[in-house]
């Protein structure tokens, strides 16, 4: 079994970490020096005095790239065991590692994910921060994960050449890995495991908020989509009445070809995952959902302005988020899917 470890600018923790795991295991660790500099390379020297293979980056590249440099190595190395990602400054105890490991070759069409249940004293930031984003990765790919910021992960040693394939190389690396488990035919499996921040998780070099944007970015492309096919069908109506003064025409006409530059944007660009599905059945199910969508915003504003009592300016903007909502779930679930 390998265990792989990035690191960047690490400390004591490290070296304590690779002693901990040598008492308890004989598994083989690669450390990765994600451009530490030569302050660090005391650190890395121990490493090597305590068996372990260190990979070096003349610069810091981030954790993603630091990863895939892993994985690269351990794919050129085939040595067919399977690989436990942890972090370096000891939030991940060595029993939760060896018990990643051990659930490898039981699971191999899964990634294994270390779950931190967030029980006791967790930073505010860092318990927050999981519960947004866990939401928000739920909406946006239809996977159900607990934990998406963990660093300690599990995979068999057939996933590594899509390990190495998949964009990102900081933090972000690690959400679009689970961004595209789904569609690449893998599934998750969690196993909880100890909580541990250190001095309230100073040590971590995660960034709550840029870090935490990718897995926003599905349904950010999503709102522009949307936005850019609303302004066109704007456009279009306004030039195709002037042009025929048939309002009928003009609006079907907007309407239809602001559907197609909606059908397309999405098909290649926030759904692009998905872009080599046959278009005949993507597109004959896009407009079955604009179909729905089109006699569903009568009713949805019909309830909440007639039979709730919302005002009319409030239940014509709860009726487009709400509508908003359902076309972007359908669109991820029924329009763009394999299957």
């Amino acid at each position: 079994m390998n265990i792989l470890i990035p690191a960047y600018e690490p400390d004591k923790r490290l070296i304590k970490l690779i002693y901990d795991l040598k008492l308890s295991c004989e598994y083989n660790i690669i450390i990765v020096d994600d451009g530490s500099g030569i302050a660090y390379s005391n650190i890395f020297l121990q490493a090597e005095e305590l068996g372990c293979t260190v990979l070096t980056h003349e610069i810091n590249k981030g954790k993603g790239q630091a990863l895939k440099t892993g994985f690269n190595y351990l794919k050129e190395t085939g040595d067919g065991e399977g690989i436990v990602c942890a972090d370096c400054d000891g939030q991940h105890l060595p029993q939760d590692i060896i018990k990643i490991a051990e659930l490898i070759n039981e699971h191999q069409k899964c990634i294994i994910l270390g779950t931190r249940r967030f029980v006791g004293k967790v930073p505010f930031r860092s318990r927050f921060g999981n519960s947004v984003t866990r939401a928000i990765f739920s909406f946006a790919s239809g996977g159900k994960v607990y934990d998406t910021q963990t660093g300690l992960r599990g995979f068999s040693s057939r996933m590594l050449s899509w390990l190495c394939q998949i964009p990102g190389e900081r933090f972000e690396y690690e959400m679009n890995m689970l961004l595209e488990a789904m569609p690449s035919g893998y599934s998750f499996y969690e196993v909880d495991i100890n909580t541990v921040y250190l001095e309230k998780n100073k040590s971590s070099h995660f960034n709550p908020v840029k870090d935490s944007f990718r897995v926003y970015l599905p349904i950010l492309k999503f709102s522009m989509s949307s936005i850019l096919s609303g302004l066109l069908d704007f456009t279009l109506l306004g030039i195709l009445q002037f042009l025929t003064s048939d309002l009928l025409f003009s609006v079907i006409g907007a309407r239809v070809i602001s559907a197609l530059f909606n059908y397309t944007v999405n098909r290649f660009y926030v759904f692009s995952r998905f872009k080599n599905l046959p278009i005949k059945k993507s597109l004959f199910r896009y407009f079955l959902v604009a179909v729905i969508v089109l006699l569903a915003n009568y009713e949805v504003i019909n309830i909440y302005y007639s039979i709730i009592g919302l005002s009319l300016f409030l239940a014509k903007i709860l009726t487009e988020v709400t509508v908003f909502l359902f076309s972007f779930w359908s669109q991820r679930k029924f329009v763009f899917k394999n299957s």
